[in-house]
């Protein structure tokens, strides 16, 4: 049997989070594993390989953590990212109640009302900073109004939010500089997001109100905060990002979904898919396993490169292009199975009303400037201001 290949490319380095393509395509060329000898992980870097792994929680774990650095993955076992049924089911129905398909009805007509205001305000400037004045919008005002917490923590929830993401990634220089926001939120969940201080009817209430009834442990309530303030936010307001980056690249495409917007749905996927905003998270073999024909011992972990899977061109024919007709609802953004994403109806509320009120009244998008976003934990842009030329 052949052995396994292996490379030593650093997927932190300040390049390769700004722009990680090349380094995926050459994984992806090398064979359906690959072993990353800089920090002891297996790769997966093929979309067929990621799917299933996804698909079999019970043989790649999540019980062990998901991240990279053995201390942040110890310290983050248990939580709902980084555990499996029965404790993640338990835990992940608390959490998806107020995110189901039949709430999020609920909650339309004022998230649509916002976008509303916020889109008119914009375009009747002629120009604006997409990431702080539109993207970041709609989770700040509404969805941080829906989990309930005290006024001087919405303040602090980009920050604590991105400082999470960092620890995703290897104990480098931009962990390190994470750590006192992490704590800071941390101990912001442990004493201040606690009933009498949070808004009795917001999503943070509803954790303490189902331990009440036992349906999970109190102690978990704190952490399972990170749910609600981590993939809200930065994922949310990305996606939103590279959507309008994308139609600016392309705007023959944005003529498209002007002329007939039931393309909404299918861009939305197609801009996840082309730009993902959280690129990858790993897994822990249960078992000794094969993937792709190579044998892979019990206790490895594996990185699951969800970027890198979205754009296989094994599966997705001229993946680099920005395709809304492509309809590719099989991508792998928001995971698959058991860890799938539980906000991911609400962050297609919110993207669809954007493009919707985006698509009234932006004739083209021309981008003035932009800057990627170094993180360890998310890749896109932390900045991109554009001008407009409105709708006749």
């Amino acid at each position: 049997m052949s052995p396994i290949p292996t490379s030593d490319v650093d997927l932190y380095t300040e390049s390769a989070r700004a722009d990680p393509y090349d380094i995926y395509a050459e994984l992806r060329a090398l064979g359906p594993v690959v072993y990353l000898s800089r920090y002891d992980l297996y790769a997966l870097s093929r979309y067929d390989e990621v799917r299933a792994a996804l698909m079999d929680w019970q043989t790649f774990s999540s019980a062990r953590g998901v991240f990279v650095d053995p201390g942040v993955n110890a310290q983050l076992e248990g939580i709902t990212l980084c555990s499996d049924p029965p404790e993640h089911t338990a835990m992940r129905s608390v959490l998806g109640r107020p995110l189901r398909p039949e709430r999020m009805r609920e909650v339309t007509p004022r998230i649509e009302a916002e976008a509303d205001q916020v889109v008119a305000r914009l375009v009747d400037r002629g120009r604006f900073e997409v990431v702080t004045e539109l993207a970041e919008y709609l989770p700040m005002t509404v969805v941080s109004d829906l989990v309930g917490l005290p006024d001087h923590g919405r303040e602090k929830m980009l920050e604590w939010a991105a400082a999470i993401w960092n620890t995703q990634g290897p104990a480098d220089e931009r962990a390190a500089a994470a750590g006192p926001a992490v704590e800071e939120f941390m101990a912001f969940a442990m004493n201040d997001a606690v009933p009498g201080k949070i808004d009795p009817d917001g999503w943070a209430a509803q954790l303490y109100e189902a331990a009440d009834r036992g349906e999970i442990p109190h102690g978990k309530c704190p952490v399972m905060m990170l749910d609600y303030v981590t993939p809200s936010l930065d994922t949310t307001i990305l996606a939103i990002t590279n959507a309008v980056a994308l139609f600016a690249e392309n705007p023959d495409q944005w003529d498209l979904l002007r002329a007939d917007r039931s393309l909404i749905p299918h861009a939305i996927n197609e801009s996840l898919r082309l730009e993902t905003p959280a690129p990858q998270f790993s897994r822990v073999l249960t078992e000794d396993h094969e993937v792709g024909g190579v044998p892979l011992a019990a206790g490895s972990r594996v990185a699951l490169l969800y970027a890198s899977a979205n754009r296989d061109e094994r599966h997705y024919p001229d993946p680099v292009r920005f395709d809304i007709a492509r309809r590719p609802s099989d991508h792998l953004a928001f995971g698959r199975g058991e860890h799938v994403c539980v906000g991911m109806h609400l962050a297609r509320l919110e993207m669809s009303a954007l493009l919707e009120r985006l698509a009234d009244r932006v004739a083209r998008f021309e981008i003035l400037e932009r800057r990627p976003m170094i993180n360890n934990g998310l890749r896109g842009l932390d900045h991109l201001e554009v001008a407009i030329e409105p709708a006749a």
